[in-house]
């Protein structure tokens, strides 16, 4: 059975996804989708607007055969890690293929900028040092790294959103000689961070502002996502009371900081080069968390970076935690959280020849990365009701959602 590959947050999962789905599975002829998935905690910096557990279902209903939790401390990272904790827990699945959406829309661009980028490696690093040295921030200085080896044209501009993850994509497979075809599709429509809703495919982050302001499901919502996010959009505000975002985090992460000496929180991945002082400084005068972040940032550190060691500060997640992660060849574990039938026939057929454990609860193995995800996870469903917190959290103590498609 012949597996595709797909790199995905749901947040949550919408018309677009549905998209990327059909034409993935067009353009890789696959019998099984399989879908890594960030869990609580999210590439730049966020809380999920509903769990994992509420996210699942519409992706298998809507063509993904298996979804895997791409584990937290590679989750909420900077795309190099997010690519490689990615391509490295499909690599382990056994998938023959990875597709994923680009502005550029035409993997051979991809693979030549990545040959250009291996010949000329050494200029890009020179040109990197000599931009960070400015103090300017590690995005915009590859920014102008990519830019002095001709990488930024029409055709291929490593300063779009979703050609930086792709060409993070092809990195991972390309250096480590994985056997795995990468494919790309064009992204229709909505930009990755569009802010508002213009047609029935939007971006995940103007589906999320909507959602934030208006705190219902409008009918301008309704047209971009399935029926089944819907439903778990509703059943997720029914039993949690709140959909997830940042403020509501505020309380908890300021009491955090306040009581944290400034040594402590210099061991908190992420904090680095004095940081821990304009938090605690700037702590004292925040009044919410956007108004905090605001005060934090500077050339150097974006808003995405601040929100990712907010992030680390929530989940007490170390520099000596992400050691183990940085210097691993391959993923630890692979976790399961959800599949259909043919998924399952899939899995049955592939564990077998798995170098690594397959998973589907947090209480049946003793991996420090696993001990990082629980933390992630109690740090996640920390602003709800005890109640409500305990039972949400016992979802991770049960088995795989299996979909009877």
């Amino acid at each position: 059975m012949n597996a595709c590959g797909l790199i995905v947050e749901y947040n949550p999962f919408h018309n677009g996804h549905v998209h990327h789905i059909q034409e993935a599975k067009k353009t890789s002829g696959a019998d099984c989708m399989i879908a890594v998935m960030s869990g609580d905690f999210l590439q730049r910096g966020e809380p999920a607007i509903i769990d994992k557990f509420h996210r699942v279902p519409a992706a298998l209903q809507s063509g993904i055969d298996i979804v895997l939790e791409l584990p937290y401390p590679y989750a909420v990272q900077s795309s190099d890690l997010f690519a490689k904790g990615s391509v490295q827990t499909l690599h382990e699945v056994g998938v023959s293929s990875i597709c994923f959406g680009s502005e550029s829309g035409d993997i051979s661009h991809f693979i030549t900028s990545y040959e250009i980028f291996k010949e000329k490696e050494a200029i890009y690093r020179k040109t990197l040092k000599t931009h960070l040295a400015k103090g300017i921030s590690f995005p915009e200085a590859s920014k102008y790294a990519y830019r002095q080896l001709g990488l930024s044209t029409p055709e291929m501009d490593l300063a779009k959103p979703n050609n930086i993850l792709g060409f993070s994509y092809i990195k991972a497979i390309l250096e480590k000689k994985l056997p795995i075809q990468p494919l790309t599709i064009q992204r229709t429509n909505s930009g990755y961070h569009q802010q508002t809703i213009t047609g029935s495919i939007a971006s995940a982050t103007s589906i999320r502002k909507q959602l934030f302001k208006e705190r219902t499901i409008t009918e301008q919502v309704l047209k971009t996502m399935p029926d089944e996010t819907i439903k778990q959009l509703k059943d997720y505000m029914n039993t949690a009371e709140t959909w997830h975002m940042w403020e509501k985090y505020f309380q908890i992460i300021h009491y955090r900081v306040m009581t944290m000496t400034t040594q402590e929180l210099a061991e908190v991945h992420g904090v680095d080069e004095g940081l821990e002082y304009r938090i605690k400084k700037t702590a004292k005068k925040a009044i919410s968390f956007n108004d905090w972040v605001g005060r934090v940032k500077t050339k150097r550190y974006t808003w995405t970076r601040i929100q990712r060691i907010f992030v680390h500060i929530l989940t007490n997640t170390k520099k000596s935690d992400m050691k183990m992660v940085e210097s691993a060849s391959t993923v630890p574990y692979v976790r399961l959280l959800g599949m259909t039938k043919t998924g399952q026939a899939y899995l049955n057929n592939r564990k077998k020849n798995m170098d690594v454990p397959l998973v589907s609860s947090l209480g049946r193995n003793n991996s420090p990365m696993l001990q990082l995800e629980e933390k992630a996870a109690n740090a996640y469903y920390s602003i709800l009701s005890p109640r409500n917190r305990q039972q949400l959290f016992m979802q991770e103590l049960q088995a795989p959602i299996i979909f009877n498609d």
